[in-house]
């Protein structure tokens, strides 16, 4: 493993110097590694390790996902099959359904564990709150998982770029004494661009952390915040727009994705850098206590609660549509359509 200093604190990560793809090859020769499930991580996963030479199936309900599968390439009956079958012929089971499906499909999942097979994950809830998922995976197979930090689709299309999407490790439990290499190997074949170790409740605890924050929730509130600010002060919708979300994230937060925030604020104006080096810290001071709030929601399992409720629900999906569509329709994201239609490339 390369030590790594993050700030004056040292970690051991895995590159793919030390762990490159031929050693993951050799690891893993000897498994069928079988994707259950084909939504948000499944593709980008299973795509990924196909073309880096892995033996990989996909298990997934005949339907609209089914059909996309196939538009990707796997065979029917040959690397594509009902979960059940997969299961079966799967000594490595990725267990990429949502946590809410995991939950419904874990006694046939369980069902097929036996000595020797591995059970993998890309998100440690179920696992983690097996009080409350009944996910408890039998002592005699190994359990870890890798993290992508970010979608499936982005996972893929970096993997296309030649890049790689940096991403968690963990294992939960070793049975053949092996689980950390196999983890590792699955890590570097699903084109992870580092890893980093943790474990299952850390990794679970800062994801749902992150999803509500700055990944998703507090993004999205923060937009919606300054946007509203412009518009009742007379600004229009375009130049609310541009100025909350459209130069963020397509002129500064490259910059920070490249070089860091101070390289991005030293390279702005100087009166862009006064006024973000004065207004920082009363924005940091102002949202911390509703991310400590967050923090110890989760903590709580409150969190995990409300998701397993809700997302359990029969018209889930029907109310998740009412909510997505309150967004979609905002004035906002409407004007967002409008200003990304007049993008350069689209044109």
């Amino acid at each position: 493993m390369a030590q790594i200093n993050f700030g004056g604190t040292v970690e051991n990560v895995v590159t793919r110097e030390e762990f490159p793809l031929e050693k993951a090859l050799d690891t893993l020769k000897n498994e069928t590694i079988a994707v259950i499930g084909y939504g948000v991580q499944g593709p980008g996963q299973s795509l990924n390790m196909r073309e880096n030479g892995f033996n990989v199936i996909v298990g997934q309900r005949k339907g609209k996902t089914y059909d996309k599968a196939v538009a990707d390439g796997w065979v029917p009956g040959e690397t594509l099959f009902e979960i059940e079958e997969a299961l079966e012929k799967g000594t490595i089971i990725c267990f990429l359904l949502s946590d809410a499906a995991q939950i419904e499909l874990w006694p046939t999942v369980k069902a097929v564990l036996k000595p020797g097979k591995s059970l993998y994950f890309s998100h440690g809830f179920g696992v983690t709150y097996k009080e409350k998922t009944g996910i408890v995976p039998p002592p005699d197979v190994d359990v870890f998982l890798v993290a992508p930090k970010g979608s499936g689709t982005s996972l893929r299309r970096l993997f296309v770029e030649g890049k790689g999407l940096n991403s968690s490790f963990a294992v939960y439990q070793d049975a053949s004494g092996n689980a950390r290499n196999k983890c590792i190997a699955m890590g570097i074949g699903v084109g992870s661009g580092y890893l980093f170790e943790t474990d299952f409740y850390k990794e679970v605890t800062s994801d749902l952390t992150g999803e509500r924050g700055t990944l998703m929730g507090a993004i999205q509130g923060i937009f919606a915040a300054q946007y509203e600010v412009l518009r009742a002060n007379g600004h229009s919708p375009s130049e609310a727009f541009n100025e909350t979300v459209e130069e963020l994230t397509q002129s500064l937060m490259p910059l920070v994705a490249e070089n860091g925030m101070d390289w991005m604020y030293a390279n702005c104006s100087t009166t862009a850098q006064r006024g973000a080096l004065d207004w920082w810290k009363p924005f940091r001071d102002a949202t911390k206590p509703v991310f400590e709030q967050l923090y110890n929601s989760v903590k709580t399992q409150e969190q995990a609660e409300i998701s397993i409720t809700r997302n359990s629900q029969p018209d889930y999906r029907e109310k998740l549509e009412v909510e997505l569509a309150e967004l979609r329709e905002s004035e906002m994201w409407q004007a967002g359509a409008a200003v990304r239609n007049l993008r350069p490339e689209r044109n």
